[in-house]
Protein backbone atom coordinates (compact mmCIF):
# COMPACT_ATOMS: atom_id res chain seq x y z
CA UNK A 1 0.00 0.00 0.00
CA UNK A 2 1.21 3.33 -0.85
CA UNK A 3 1.38 5.82 2.21
CA UNK A 4 0.09 9.10 1.40
CA UNK A 5 1.90 12.06 1.86
CA UNK A 6 4.99 9.88 2.17
CA UNK A 7 7.83 11.13 -0.07
CA UNK A 8 7.80 7.19 -1.51
CA UNK A 9 4.58 7.39 -2.78
CA UNK A 10 5.62 9.62 -5.58
CA UNK A 11 8.37 9.94 -7.86
CA UNK A 12 11.68 11.85 -6.40
CA UNK A 13 11.52 14.31 -9.37
CA UNK A 14 9.96 14.32 -12.61
CA UNK A 15 11.30 12.37 -15.56
CA UNK A 16 12.84 14.07 -18.31
CA UNK A 17 11.06 13.12 -21.18
CA UNK A 18 12.83 13.01 -24.59
CA UNK A 19 10.16 13.89 -27.03
CA UNK A 20 8.78 11.06 -29.69
CA UNK A 21 9.11 10.80 -33.09
CA UNK A 22 12.42 12.64 -32.50
CA UNK A 23 16.19 11.89 -33.54
CA UNK A 24 17.08 11.87 -29.70
CA UNK A 25 14.23 9.67 -29.43
CA UNK A 26 15.14 7.03 -32.01
CA UNK A 27 19.06 6.91 -30.01
CA UNK A 28 17.56 6.19 -27.01
CA UNK A 29 15.70 3.37 -28.05
CA UNK A 30 18.93 1.86 -29.89
CA UNK A 31 20.02 2.01 -26.33
CA UNK A 32 17.74 0.28 -24.71
CA UNK A 33 17.28 -2.00 -27.44
CA UNK A 34 21.47 -3.06 -27.15
CA UNK A 35 21.37 -2.67 -23.68
CA UNK A 36 18.62 -5.60 -23.62
CA UNK A 37 21.85 -7.84 -25.82
CA UNK A 38 23.31 -7.62 -22.29
CA UNK A 39 26.68 -7.06 -23.61
CA UNK A 40 26.89 -3.71 -21.86
CA UNK A 41 30.54 -2.82 -23.20
CA UNK A 42 28.71 -2.63 -26.69
CA UNK A 43 25.84 -1.05 -25.94
CA UNK A 44 27.92 2.15 -25.08
CA UNK A 45 29.95 2.50 -27.85
CA UNK A 46 29.04 5.82 -30.39
CA UNK A 47 26.34 4.02 -33.07
CA UNK A 48 28.19 4.20 -36.25
CA UNK A 49 27.67 8.30 -38.06
CA UNK A 50 26.21 9.91 -34.60
CA UNK A 51 26.95 12.77 -33.09
CA UNK A 52 28.94 12.59 -29.49
CA UNK A 53 27.25 15.06 -28.24
CA UNK A 54 24.06 13.81 -28.71
CA UNK A 55 24.65 10.40 -27.51
CA UNK A 56 25.82 11.59 -24.61
CA UNK A 57 23.03 13.88 -24.17
CA UNK A 58 20.48 11.10 -24.31
CA UNK A 59 22.53 8.77 -22.14
CA UNK A 60 22.60 11.57 -19.46
CA UNK A 61 18.91 12.03 -19.01
CA UNK A 62 18.70 8.63 -19.52
CA UNK A 63 21.12 8.44 -16.32
CA UNK A 64 19.38 11.23 -14.20
CA UNK A 65 16.01 9.30 -14.86
CA UNK A 66 17.25 5.39 -13.57
CA UNK A 67 19.34 7.06 -10.99
CA UNK A 68 15.92 8.85 -9.79
CA UNK A 69 13.83 6.05 -10.13
CA UNK A 70 16.40 4.34 -7.87
CA UNK A 71 16.93 6.73 -5.09
CA UNK A 72 13.15 7.32 -5.16
CA UNK A 73 12.74 4.08 -3.53
CA UNK A 74 14.90 4.28 -0.72
CA UNK A 75 14.28 8.13 0.18
CA UNK A 76 12.01 6.98 3.46
CA UNK A 77 15.53 5.71 4.60
CA UNK A 78 17.67 8.61 3.36
CA UNK A 79 16.64 11.32 6.16
CA UNK A 80 18.38 13.96 7.96
CA UNK A 81 18.62 12.08 11.23
CA UNK A 82 20.03 8.84 9.20
CA UNK A 83 22.66 10.88 6.67
CA UNK A 84 23.25 14.28 8.62
CA UNK A 85 26.24 14.39 6.10
CA UNK A 86 26.52 14.07 2.14
CA UNK A 87 28.70 10.61 2.30
CA UNK A 88 30.09 7.95 0.60
CA UNK A 89 31.39 5.83 3.69
CA UNK A 90 33.50 7.34 6.32
CA UNK A 91 36.23 8.61 3.92
CA UNK A 92 34.48 10.56 1.39
CA UNK A 93 32.12 13.58 2.36
CA UNK A 94 30.77 15.84 0.49
CA UNK A 95 29.70 19.70 0.33
CA UNK A 96 27.57 21.59 -1.92
CA UNK A 97 28.07 24.53 -4.07
CA UNK A 98 26.85 25.19 -8.15
CA UNK A 99 28.82 28.06 -8.27
CA UNK A 100 26.07 29.73 -9.18
CA UNK A 101 23.25 30.54 -6.32
CA UNK A 102 25.85 28.53 -3.55
CA UNK A 103 29.18 29.52 -4.54
CA UNK A 104 30.78 28.39 -1.49
CA UNK A 105 30.74 24.87 -1.03
CA UNK A 106 28.04 23.64 2.33
CA UNK A 107 27.67 20.88 4.58
CA UNK A 108 24.56 19.71 4.11
CA UNK A 109 22.60 16.61 5.23
CA UNK A 110 22.15 13.93 2.11
CA UNK A 111 18.67 14.08 1.47
CA UNK A 112 19.24 18.02 1.12
CA UNK A 113 22.16 17.50 -0.86
CA UNK A 114 21.03 15.02 -3.22
CA UNK A 115 17.70 17.17 -3.83
CA UNK A 116 19.49 20.25 -4.46
CA UNK A 117 21.99 17.93 -6.97
CA UNK A 118 18.91 16.44 -8.62
CA UNK A 119 17.38 19.88 -9.25
CA UNK A 120 20.26 21.21 -10.38
CA UNK A 121 21.30 18.51 -13.38
CA UNK A 122 17.32 18.80 -13.75
CA UNK A 123 17.79 22.55 -14.33
CA UNK A 124 20.33 22.07 -17.10
CA UNK A 125 18.21 18.88 -18.91
CA UNK A 126 15.61 21.21 -19.49
CA UNK A 127 18.20 23.83 -20.71
CA UNK A 128 17.56 24.36 -24.24
CA UNK A 129 20.92 25.89 -25.18
CA UNK A 130 22.48 23.22 -23.60
CA UNK A 131 20.62 20.54 -24.34
CA UNK A 132 18.29 21.31 -27.55
CA UNK A 133 15.87 19.11 -28.11
CA UNK A 134 14.96 20.40 -31.61
CA UNK A 135 16.78 18.86 -34.64
CA UNK A 136 19.61 20.82 -36.27
CA UNK A 137 20.03 22.95 -33.27
CA UNK A 138 24.03 22.56 -32.11
CA UNK A 139 24.94 21.72 -28.75
CA UNK A 140 27.07 24.72 -27.44
CA UNK A 141 30.96 24.62 -26.93
CA UNK A 142 30.83 24.31 -23.42
CA UNK A 143 28.80 21.03 -23.70
CA UNK A 144 31.15 18.34 -23.21
CA UNK A 145 32.11 19.94 -19.86
CA UNK A 146 28.77 20.41 -18.66
CA UNK A 147 28.03 16.71 -19.30
CA UNK A 148 31.34 15.91 -17.32
CA UNK A 149 30.17 17.97 -14.21
CA UNK A 150 26.56 16.15 -13.97
CA UNK A 151 27.19 13.09 -14.42
CA UNK A 152 30.30 13.59 -11.70
CA UNK A 153 27.53 14.59 -9.74
CA UNK A 154 25.34 11.96 -10.77
CA UNK A 155 28.18 9.21 -9.36
CA UNK A 156 27.59 10.80 -5.98
CA UNK A 157 24.31 9.37 -5.91
CA UNK A 158 24.97 6.23 -6.89
CA UNK A 159 28.09 6.56 -4.19
CA UNK A 160 25.88 7.36 -1.32
CA UNK A 161 23.29 4.45 -2.13
CA UNK A 162 25.56 1.73 -2.26
CA UNK A 163 27.99 2.91 1.19
CA UNK A 164 24.85 4.07 3.32
CA UNK A 165 21.81 2.50 1.95
CA UNK A 166 22.13 -1.20 0.44
CA UNK A 167 20.72 -3.00 3.08
CA UNK A 168 17.77 -1.33 2.16
CA UNK A 169 18.01 -1.76 -1.23
CA UNK A 170 18.57 -5.81 -0.60
CA UNK A 171 15.46 -5.87 1.51
CA UNK A 172 13.37 -4.24 -1.61
CA UNK A 173 14.91 -6.73 -4.13
CA UNK A 174 16.36 -3.72 -5.82
CA UNK A 175 20.16 -4.72 -5.63
CA UNK A 176 19.66 -6.42 -9.07
CA UNK A 177 18.00 -3.20 -10.85
CA UNK A 178 20.99 -0.63 -8.82
CA UNK A 179 23.74 -2.94 -9.81
CA UNK A 180 23.26 -3.20 -13.85
CA UNK A 181 22.37 0.55 -13.60
CA UNK A 182 25.50 1.46 -11.82
CA UNK A 183 27.63 -1.12 -14.06
CA UNK A 184 26.22 1.01 -16.96
CA UNK A 185 26.78 4.13 -16.11
CA UNK A 186 30.75 2.81 -15.23
CA UNK A 187 30.83 1.27 -18.94
CA UNK A 188 29.67 4.61 -20.01
CA UNK A 189 31.76 6.95 -18.41
CA UNK A 190 34.78 4.46 -19.10
CA UNK A 191 33.83 4.55 -22.46
CA UNK A 192 34.23 8.13 -23.83
CA UNK A 193 36.42 8.86 -20.06
CA UNK A 194 33.95 11.67 -18.71
CA UNK A 195 34.68 11.26 -14.75
CA UNK A 196 38.07 11.45 -13.44
CA UNK A 197 39.08 8.21 -11.91
CA UNK A 198 39.92 10.21 -8.86
CA UNK A 199 35.92 10.70 -8.19
CA UNK A 200 35.12 7.41 -8.95
CA UNK A 201 37.58 6.44 -5.87
CA UNK A 202 34.70 5.73 -3.15
CA UNK A 203 33.43 2.51 -5.21
CA UNK A 204 36.32 1.44 -7.11
CA UNK A 205 36.83 -2.12 -5.62
CA UNK A 206 32.60 -2.47 -6.78
CA UNK A 207 33.92 -0.93 -10.10
CA UNK A 208 36.50 -3.49 -10.80
CA UNK A 209 34.29 -6.16 -9.21
CA UNK A 210 31.33 -5.26 -11.76
CA UNK A 211 33.95 -4.46 -14.74
CA UNK A 212 36.00 -7.21 -14.37
CA UNK A 213 34.22 -10.01 -15.79
CA UNK A 214 33.01 -8.21 -18.84
CA UNK A 215 36.45 -7.45 -20.04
Amino acid sequence: PIRSGSRSSKTFKPKKNIPEGSHQYELLKHAEATLGSGNLRMAVMLPEGEDLNEWVAVNTVDFFNQINMLYGTITDFCTEESCPVMSAGPKYEYHWADGTNIKKPIKCSAPKYIDYLMTWVQDQLDDETLFPSKIGVPFPKNFMSVAKTILKRLFRVYAHIYHQHFDPVIQLQEEAHLNTSFKHFIFFVQEFNLIDRRELAPLQELIEKLTSKDR
